[in-house]
């Protein structure tokens, strides 16, 4: 652990922890821009390759919206502002919740990587594109679950194993967490 100056008083930062996250992140981030980077090369927009006929296909489609496609047929620039912004409040949001969960939560710590690092994902497509690179389509003959990304997925899990914690009573107390992410349990 190592100390940075601040002003008036010293903040602790534990290095080790910060890179954790940015591993979990980077992993997340590389995983969803390598297939995503392949799929554009190799597949023309709106083509499709059968992997599993009748249930899994690799489908390059554009997303301008929002999971399920929110916010799809709103104008352009409105569509931007409203993703740009929610997405650098969350990864904000996600980043403190990483930083004050304590070491022994590691699942959960886990999770707010995995979240981090597929909102990462998604944002470097809205920032090149102005939509989000999706293709992997889930189906059962005509109905199709809304194609999806590596991104999306990592988010899917850490959000899985977020509300795993929340429901079944895993969660940090306020006896566990300081706002550095140093539990006043640990010595």
């Amino acid at each position: 652990m190592t100390n940075a100056q601040t002003g008036s008083g010293r903040i602790s930062v534990d290095r080790r922890k910060l890179l954790k996250l940015v591993f979990t992140a980077a992993a997340v981030v590389a995983g969803d821009q390598v297939t995503k980077a392949a799929v554009l090369h190799l597949l023309p927009l709106h083509a499709d390759i059968a992997v599993i006929p009748g249930f899994f296909s690799i489908t390059h489609v554009m997303n301008p919206g929002g999971a399920f496609g929110f916010l799809a047929k709103a104008h352009e620039q409105v569509r931007q502002l409203m993703f740009l912004g929610v997405s650098f409040c969350a990864l904000a949001l996600v980043f403190y919740l990483y930083w004050t969960t304590p070491d022994r939560f590691k699942w959960l710590a886990a999770a707010f990587g995995l979240i981090f690092g597929g909102a990462v994902g998604n944002l470097i497509d809205r920032l090149r594109f102005g939509a989000v690179v999706d293709f992997l389509d889930i189906y059962v003959h005509q109905w199709h679950w809304p194609a999806f990304n590596v991104a999306d997925s990592a988010i899917t899990v850490g959000v899985s194993i977020f509300l795993f914690h929340l429901v079944f009573g895993r969660m940090p107390d306020s006896a566990d967490v300081e706002f550095r992410g140093k539990s006043k349990k640990d010595p």
